[in-house]
């Protein structure tokens, strides 16, 4: 068999690098909240179809958004020392082939719009226009991070939506829950790229919060939990939840002592973040009543 040529397999490594194949923590930041969503909406028991829906659909976005955000970024990433490297900015993929990709990937996505519900489809919508304008952001405000909040949050109120039809108050809090963890969690992703992005003139909640960084992800990892707690209390969790929810207090008390140290650290506190994920996923799972009902009427 004829080996294949060394530019070909550059440029799908290139491609694939783009789309972050490479570094999946995104992805899974993602599907965490979604899958809090579906489990919470279907009260232990989501459908198949759905579960397989929203995980290629979770995938799909997340790549097309990574890709739109290096393009419009690319002029940014060549002076960020974390991103010089990345292909645009490398010019080893073209602007051209880039929105291509991109193209491909929402055409991939819209593919599954049929298997949902209207509201889900009109919500699909929204998600796409802010994954779209996101990178924008950080060049006239210094809160791209409640934007990517949003956008990394709309899995939330689609599964609700697509489960039971309509998106109840529990699902939002869950949003805000959830949007509160990405800033938090974001910042700290920000704090690595702090020095070359204020050289850059890149905007970020990192430069914002300032010396206080810590006190604010702190403050917005405590939100998150508190209504986690509520959430908790609401639905009559049993004993897993609580565990799980004991767990996540932890891990973020944790992340607290990595954030005092250097860009490794900081980028060790973001990464870790999806262990907070998964012990809340894990904590609903298990902690759902095998009944799967609220202890308080209209809950769901």
């Amino acid at each position: 068999m004829q080996a294949t040529p060394a530019p070909l397999r550059q440029r799908l490594r290139a491609y694939a690098t783009l789309m972050r194949m490479d570094r999946p923590i995104g992805t899974l930041l993602l599907l965490w909240p979604t899958y809090w969503g579906l489990w919470l909406a279907a009260r232990g028991t989501p459908s198949l179809g759905l579960f397989l829906i929203f995980t290629a659909g979770t995938w799909l976005m997340r790549s097309a958004g990574c890709v739109i955000n290096d393009y419009f970024d690319r002029d940014f990433d060549r002076q960020v020392a974390r991103t010089c490297q990345r292909p645009l900015a490398t010019g080893l993929i073209t602007s051209r082939a880039a929105l291509r990709l991109f193209v491909i990937l929402c055409l991939l996505a819209v593919l599954l719009l049929p298997f949902l519900n209207r509201l889900t489809i009109w919500l699909a919508g929204g998600a796409a226009f802010i994954t779209v304008t996101y990178p924008l952001f950080k060049r006239f405000t210094h809160l791209p991070q409640a934007y990517l909040g949003i956008a990394f949050s709309f899995g939330i109120p689609m599964a609700f939506a697509a489960t039971l039809g309509r998106v109840p108050a529990l699902a939002w809090w869950l949003m805000l829950a959830n949007a509160c963890w990405v800033v938090a969690y974001d910042t700290a992703y920000a704090m690595a790229d702090r020095p070359d992005d204020l050289k850059a003139g890149i905007k970020s909640t990192a430069i914002l919060f300032g010396r206080f960084d810590r006190y604010a992800i702190a403050g917005l990892q405590a939100i998150m939990l508190i209504i986690f707690f509520g959430i908790g209390i609401t639905l009559g969790m049993h004993w897993p939840y609580w565990i799980a929810l004991a767990g996540a207090a932890i891990l973020a008390a944790y992340e607290q002592s990595l954030l005092g140290g250097d860009r490794d650290q900081a980028l060790h506190a973001f990464l870790h973040n999806n262990w907070i994920g998964l012990l809340l996923f894990w904590g609903i799972v298990a902690g759902l009543a095998p009944s799967g009902t609220s202890i308080i009427p209209g809950a769901l």
